[in-house]
């Protein structure tokens, strides 16, 4: 990283806005689209609100061009953690475009779906058998809803983000601050249905005797225990995932692994396989299948077969690109060992950002296993601090905020030159810190940091 610029910028010059074509399809949007998007994590407003691109034209790689032809460096979540091999990955979309050719769709099943589940069951030997879905909501309340038939109970411990279900925000209905702690603040149940309150029950991660009193409490209505095998920010402290596997082997519930956010980044399969804890169920998306659509539940036999007993059918998961990606993918990344450059490429960043902040004087924290890794400023005001972050790196050419999702199109010159931006941009967050004047500096809104409804 280039440090001749270490002294802190004092009188910035403040950039105009950045508008055009996305500014305005996104106004457009949020009169016909409620939400304004069909993803809470592409809102606008998390980023920079009136200013940020919102669509693309393209994206190759990490490089992203805007409906303007705006060209940046995605240096956020890359695809909303999906691409760890870069956006349109060559050898991924090749793979695609055959099946394609081949039809995609058919009255028969593609073959592709049972060559995926033996692979799936090769890389997690624990496990014996494999169904799909197509996004990680629908694969989370899949395995839910096969605990649930296994066992002939209702009632869910849980730990962690797990989607957008009804059995998830159920939490929230008894208690509305139940979900604050795990991820996003201020998730509203609307919509579900009242009789599901007290079905799902919280607790923290690294807090077992929470997990006690879950099952004391639920005594034997508990179906199932889901969590995080690691929450991002925190490992799990000595014994704390055998004492939970202990606990749900003792009171006859299912534990089932979401490993949709860190499985396939520290290594090939779920992050489960390095913690030397095996659920009685894992679940995967995302990275599984680098940007297509695709998702798998993996589980024990015993529990597993229970599928059959409930109703849990849709056409679009018999179809033939998902698995397909899946495939090249996963093959993919066993050749090209892609988790050491992805733990390569987040070493570079966390390191980076430590060492811009410091001589710039900013006090912040770093955490997150490398491949997802995040900082957070600690500073009154964090959020316009933040959101100035992004403003000044959106002028910079990089979409930017307080996380990196590595890939392995993260190449080190596209490192260097992000890092180079960052000192800059740190030292003009210090002098925003020392002025007092962050919102001052914006040329809109400060980001918004829960979930809300967009009027």
């Amino acid at each position: 990283m280039n440090n001749k610029t270490s002294q802190k910028v004092t009188n910035p010059k403040k950039r105009g806005p950045i508008t055009g074509t996305g500014q305005d399809l996104y106004t457009r949007a949020r009169k016909i689209i409620p939400g304004g998007t069909q993803l809470f994590s592409k809102r606008p407003e998390l980023f920079l609100p009136d200013q940020w691109p919102a669509y693309y034209k393209k994206a190759h790689g990490v490089e992203v061009w805007d409906l303007d032809d705006r060209r940046y460096l995605d240096f956020t979540s890359c695809g909303i953690g999906t691409s760890v091999l870069g956006i349109g990955n060559p050898e991924i979309n090749a793979a695609v475009a055959k099946a394609m050719d081949a039809g995609n769709m058919s009255t028969l099943n593609c073959p592709e779906e049972v060559e995926l589940a033996e692979l799936l069951i090769d890389l997690h030997p624990w496990a014996d058998m494999v169904r799909y879905a197509r996004t990680g909501g629908e694969i989370l309340s899949i395995a839910v809803r096969i605990a649930r038939a296994a066992t002939g109970r209702d009632r869910i411990a849980f730990c962690g983000y797990h989607g957008w279900g009804d059995w998830y925000l159920a939490a929230n209905i008894f208690d509305d601050r139940s979900l604050d702690k795990h991820l996003l603040a201020g998730l509203s149940p609307a919509g579900v249905p009242a009789g599901l309150s007290k079905t799902a029950m919280p607790f923290h991660y690294n807090k077992i005797d929470e997990l006690r009193a879950i099952v004391k409490e639920a005594g034997p209505e508990l179906a199932a225990i889901v969590m995080e095998p690691r929450v991002n920010s925190q490992a799990p402290e000595p014994g704390f995932l055998e004492e939970v596997r202990d606990i749900a082997d003792s009171c006859g519930a299912v534990l089932i692994f979401d490993d949709i956010t860190s499985g396939w980044r520290v290594n090939t399969g779920g992050i489960h396989l390095t913690l030397g804890v095996d659920p009685h169920m894992a679940v995967f998306a995302k990275t599984m299948s680098n940007g297509y659509p695709m998702s798998a539940v993996i589980g024990t036999r015993d529990v597993m077969q229970a599928a059959q007993d409930s109703f849990i059918s849709s056409s679009y998961w018999t179809e033939r690109i998902g698995p397909t990606a899946a495939l090249a993918t996963i093959r993919m990344h066993q050749r090209e060992n892609v988790p050491e450059k992805l733990i390569h490429a987040g070493t570079l960043v966390q390191k980076g950002w430590r060492d811009a902040a410091e001589p710039a004087g900013l006090a912040i924290r770093v955490f997150g296993i490398e491949p997802l890794s995040f900082f957070a400023i600690d500073a009154e005001d964090a959020d316009a601090l933040t959101t100035l972050f992004t403003q000044e790196m959106l002028a910079r050419g990089f979409l930017a905020g307080g996380h990196f999702y590595a890939t392995i199109a993260h190449t080190d010159d596209k490192i260097e030159s992000y890092l180079d931006a960052t000192a800059e941009v740190f030292r003009e967050l210090a002098s925003a810190v020392d002025a007092g004047d962050a919102r001052e500096r914006l040329n809109g809104p400060v980001k918004h940091s829960t979930f809300q409804r967009l009027d």
